[in-house]
């Protein structure tokens, strides 16, 4: 076999069930025999892309508004994916969580994929937003991030004062509503087969077992 297999995963890194199916995912694929053989492409996606937040907004005050509902639910809601992640073997820290917009974050990633560091990029945002309280749409962050994963700071700084990366982005987006993506974390195995949510890693097993040995029938 020359080629890999390859998983298309959909996400928002302001999503926190991206982050919980991230870990998850890994889990399964840490513990697949054949994982040599997969390579893993990280696609955007924007949840809400109008997104604006107030200086000074907490993400609690951000979804009540956002959906209409008190701030006491938003609060349990928060509380209840904090344990999702925990489960997961996640820190999430919503009380220093600051919200943003994911655009220039994707942009950021769209940079990171070209050379080769997808995943270092989806992970160091991740964590900067959900751990580190760190807000994910300022300049002085996504250069500070790109550092830590081998991004010049100059180099981010061109993708922060141009377009670049937009293009990916619109195509990942253009691309999910193609095949029916309307929530995130969206994973597709080898265009064949599909699991949406941060499902348990399990079940990512049965799907990596199952289109891998599709896969090497037709690649061996």
């Amino acid at each position: 076999m020359t080629n890999k297999m390859k998983v298309e995963i959909w996400s928002d890194v302001l999503c926190p069930f991206c982050y919980i199916g991230k870990r998850n995912f890994e889990k399964a694929l840490s513990e697949f025999s054949e994982a040599e053989w997969i390579e893993v492409e990280w696609k955007s996606f924007q949840l809400d892309p109008q997104a604006a937040p107030k200086p000074g907004t907490n993400v609690y005050t951000y979804l009540a508004q956002s959906k209409g509902k008190s701030l006491d639910w938003s609060i349990d809601m928060h509380r209840q994916v904090e344990q999702m992640a925990a489960q997961a073997g996640l820190e999430y820290n919503f009380d220093i969580a600051q919200p943003a917009n994911s655009y220039l974050a994707h942009r950021f990633i769209q940079l990171a994929k070209q050379k080769g560091l997808g995943n270092e990029a989806e992970e160091a945002l991740f964590n900067a937003y959900f751990t580190a309280g760190k807000n994910i749409s300022d300049s002085d962050t996504l250069i500070e991030i790109g550092e830590s994963i081998g991004i010049d700071a100059g180099t981010t700084h061109h993708l922060i004062h141009s377009d670049e990366g937009a293009d990916g982005v619109s195509r990942d987006i253009y691309e999910a509503r193609q095949i029916g993506v309307t929530g995130v974390p969206f994973f597709v195995f080898d265009n064949k087969y599909a699991i949406s949510g941060a499902q348990q890693p399990d079940m990512f097993t049965q799907c990596l077992e199952r289109s891998f040995t599709e896969w090497e029938t037709l690649n061996q």
